[in-house]
């Protein structure tokens, strides 16, 4: 009689020992993951002020090194770290989605977490218009896989507490994380794993806070909308935001589809040689700007936000092709603090519009815009600006203006840019076999 009870309670201490062990797999890689973001912040600051003293001393130095050090790093990429190039949110996406695990293992692995750190460096340190945070989204997702282990059934919501943790821990918004992970990774509420994924995030954050301290990424702002002519202002940026941010991915996916024609066959033939040219036309864009379009552009937005700086009426423009080329180009490097550079360009250029209306107001407005537009997200776009700079007074017309520039992006491009690039990472379809015909008589 004795046996059977004996059973049930290790049954009992062998089901709550499993509980604790996946509790204890994602506050670990939550708080490996956020170490990781704040190393790949510190290094990716270093790297660009290495970059600004030398065109200091070279002001057109930028035309050589920048150039070279496209080349190398795709060549690098193709040579040794397939699958890291480009912002790294579309393979952890893709990673979810599939359920061959050496599959999952080409694009969210230590090795790739470890090529595309070094390589995001690299782009930055030769003047690359990329970010970082997209690049920790899948470093994020590797770690994670990798702390789990090889159950297959469990991959998914690792990789998605990585990714999540990973944006939580590089813009410090533990709220944005979450919506980025329910948004746009998984676009689901995963119930059973959501306590385990807010896990993660916390952990990420405190060690983000441990080290870099409780700040916003661009600063508070206490700007608000004081008369009601300033509305009108939501859906100006709106759409204009919009429609940019819809053309910018259009020709992400469209160069990361295979450009048509002899054109796409030489680009595939020559991706070093294409790369170097797209790194002189980063530097060209560069030196127009006097070397405002460099690096991700943080420094510029949040100098706009505050009014500390008046940015050119080309910067924007500038911004967004500088950015256009480096994505395409195929080196590692992400899209989203250039993307909220362009965004707050775009808002500073239409101070004259709205004279009455506060800077700062204009500058999130339009970073809001034409980060939905890019990526057709729009909660994270309005949540993770919100949070960015600690204002909630604009939360009302931040929603509305996302809203807007997700609507005016899909008249330009059908699908958001992370999901269609994810595509190319995944096997095709499998085609029905079609019965053969009877022979004819």
């Amino acid at each position: 009689m004795k046996l059977p009870e004996f059973s049930r309670w290790n049954r009992l201490i062998f089901v709550q020992s499993r509980r604790w062990q996946r509790r204890l797999i994602f506050v670990a890689g939550g708080l490996t993951v956020g170490a990781a973001a704040v190393a790949l912040a510190l290094a990716s600051d270093f790297v660009q002020v290495q970059f600004r003293h030398f065109l200091a001393v070279a002001p057109y130095g930028g035309l050589i090194v920048t150039p070279l050090g496209f080349g190398l790093a795709v060549y690098l990429t193709k040579r040794y770290f397939p699958n890291a190039g480009g912002s790294g949110i579309p393979q952890a996406i893709a990673a979810r989605a599939l359920t061959d695990q050496a599959e999952r293992a080409k694009l969210v692995s230590i090795r790739v977490a470890v090529g595309k750190v070094l390589l995001t460096l690299l782009g930055l340190l030769v003047g690359a218009s990329t970010g970082r945070e997209g690049p920790t989204v899948q470093v994020g997702a590797s770690i994670m896989s990798a702390i789990g282990g090889m159950s297959a059934k469990r991959q998914p919501g690792l990789i998605l507490a990585g990714a999540a943790a990973g944006v939580a821990a590089a813009f410090n918004t533990p709220l944005a994380g979450i919506v980025f992970g329910i948004e746009e990774m998984s676009r689901s509420f995963e119930v059973r794993a959501s306590g385990l994924i807010i896990g993660a995030i916390i952990a990420a954050g405190l060690t983000s806070l441990a080290f870099l301290g409780n700040y916003t990424y661009f600063g508070t702002t206490t700007d608000l909308m004081a008369h009601w002519g300033d509305w009108l202002a939501v859906p100006v940026i709106g759409v204009i935001g919009g429609l940019l941010g819809g053309l910018f991915s259009r020709v992400l996916i469209l160069f990361g589809r295979g450009f048509p024609g002899r054109a796409g066959r030489w680009v595939k033939a020559h991706p070093v040689f294409f790369a170097t040219l797209c790194g002189l036309g980063v530097a060209l864009c560069g030196i127009v700007s006097g070397g405002a379009v460099d690096g991700t552009g943080y420094s510029q937005a949040r100098a706009a936000l505050h009014g500390s700086e008046t940015l050119s009426a080309f910067y924007a423009p500038l911004k967004l092709i500088a950015t256009a080329l480096s994505s395409i180009s195929g080196i590692p490097g992400g899209i989203f603090a250039p993307s909220l550079s362009v965004g707050a360009g775009i808002g500073a250029d239409l101070v004259s519009l709205f004279p009455t209306t506060p800077v700062g107001v204009l500058v999130l407005l339009g970073m809001v815009s034409y980060f939905t537009g890019v990526v057709q997200a729009p909660i994270t776009g309005f949540v993770i600006v919100s949070e960015m700079t600690d204002n909630h007074g604009l939360v009302v017309p931040l929603m509305l203006t996302a809203v807007i520039a997700q609507a005016a992006s899909k008249l330009v491009c059908k699908e958001g840019v992370y999901h269609a690039l994810a595509k190319n990472f995944m096997p095709p379809p499998r085609q029905k076999e079609l019965p053969i015909p009877p022979p004819s008589a």
